[in-house]
């Protein structure tokens, strides 16, 4: 499977009172990181929506191993792990500048109507990219 790389640093404000980057970041860390991977495609989210179809996330799970500090560079690995009908399936690994892991994650995205907020596949094209993505090596 193909992976994707982002890179991003911890900002001060995404600290907290231990000097960790706070845990409620790493959620829009991925979004970009999977923006990121997807634009890497040739799929923009903002083409997506101005063509009516929106991405929510169905779901979120993360284990952390080590925390992140203010100033350090992040580097986010991510893997389009599977595409089931309307549902994309993400996988995430973020490591530091001494190449140590810090949390593992997966979401899940549904492919919706914009107008009907209601499941749909993804457009031929789109499913074709994403799944020639997923069953290629690095």
């Amino acid at each position: 499977m193909r992976t994707f790389e982002s890179k991003l640093r911890v900002r001060y404000a995404e600290t907290d009172r231990m000097g960790y980057c706070y845990y409620g970041n790493f959620a829009a860390y991925f979004e970009v990181a999977r923006v990121e991977a997807l634009r890497e495609l040739g799929v923009s989210y903002r083409d997506l929506e101005d063509d009516g179809i929106i991405l929510p996330v169905l779901e979120y799970q993360i284990k952390y191993f080590k925390p992140a500090y203010y100033d350090e560079e992040l580097r986010i690995e991510t893997v389009i792990e599977a595409l089931k009908g309307p549902r994309i399936y993400f996988s995430y690994k973020t490591y530091n500048e001494k190449n140590e892991v810090l949390n593992a994650a997966t979401t899940t995205l549904v492919f919706a109507s914009f107008e009907t907020k209601r499941p749909i596949n993804p457009p031929t094209d789109l499913l074709q990219m994403i799944e020639a993505a997923a069953n290629s090596e690095d």
